[in-house]
């Protein structure tokens, strides 16, 4: 599943190529995606300039003159620029045609996407109003983080996980965040003390940041004709790492699944 900084890569891939831009066509060659595409989108989007590529959380916002598209990649989708000329593959499901022929195409092979149109403010969205702060902004510290914990017994992990606490630390993110501050994934939240959440804070910024960063200098092409867009690999500390070395003590990487997710961790260097 695309994580925030795969899908901060994609709305940076992206931006150059159709902001500013004026919407000529929307072709939709499947509406049922986990929300079906509004008949009327085509009609809308059309004659608008494109006036801004944002993005809250997961959800990629193309702001218009009379409203906001709501996209969502869902379990693997993607967006990619092309052309008119290139013929649309089987899971091309939108194309987003301006002025100039630039083509914004969303592929989507398991449907679980969204296209969804707005006329109002796209904050008081119900997908997004209930949305905790940016991970990477200022509201997102260890005080907040600390009085969200409160006296919960639900384990750290779920904790930095549930999209209404914070946005956008997925599965893999939450895995090396918690290895970084030395965090055990199964401590119940309210056990922490201020300066293991400081720790936290302090080191969920860090992957996000450097996630963020590696997935810009090493994609693939957001233009490339023949294929989909390249995210990146990392050099994961633990995640997807079971029964290897720890890369800090040797110690074997730990396995175990919290809330149905592959959790891993190291029972020497976290606590």
């Amino acid at each position: 599943m695309p994580e925030l900084p795969e899908v901060e890569t994609s709305r940076r891939g992206i931006a150059p190529h159709i902001l500013g831009k004026t919407f000529k066509a929307v072709e939709v060659r499947e509406s049922r995606l986990r929300w079906p595409v509004a008949a009327e989108l085509a009609e809308v989007l059309t004659g608008q300039r494109l006036r801004a590529v944002e993005r809250r959380g997961k959800y990629l916002l193309l702001g218009a003159e009379a409203g906001t598209l709501i996209l969502h990649l869902g379990m693997s989708g993607n967006l990619r620029i092309t052309s008119p000329q290139q013929i649309p593959g089987k899971h091309d499901h939108l194309d987003f045609v301006f002025a100039d022929d630039t083509v914004l195409r969303f592929n989507d092979p398991r449907k679980f996407g969204a296209a969804l149109w707005t006329s109002a403010d796209p904050m008081q969205h119900p997908l997004l109003a209930e949305l905790g702060p940016e991970p990477l902004s200022a509201e997102f510290d260890a005080q907040y983080l600390q009085r969200r914990a409160g006296q919960r017994i639900a384990c750290i992990k779920s904790l930095i996980m549930d999209s209404h606490i914070v946005v956008g630390v997925g599965n893999i993110y939450a895995s090396e965040s918690l290895f970084l501050a030395g965090v055990l994934p199964t401590r119940e939240s309210g056990s922490l003390h201020r300066e293991e959440f400081e720790r936290l804070v302090a080191a969920i910024k860090t992957v996000l940041s450097k996630a963020i960063e590696q997935g810009g200098t090493t994609l693939r092409d957001f233009t490339n004709a023949e294929g989909k867009p390249g995210y990146f690999k990392q050099a994961l500390a633990v995640y997807g790492r079971g029964g290897e070395p720890c890369r800090t003590c040797a110690e074997p990487v730990q396995h175990l699944k919290i809330g149905q997710r592959a959790s891993y961790y190291c029972g020497r260097c976290q606590r």
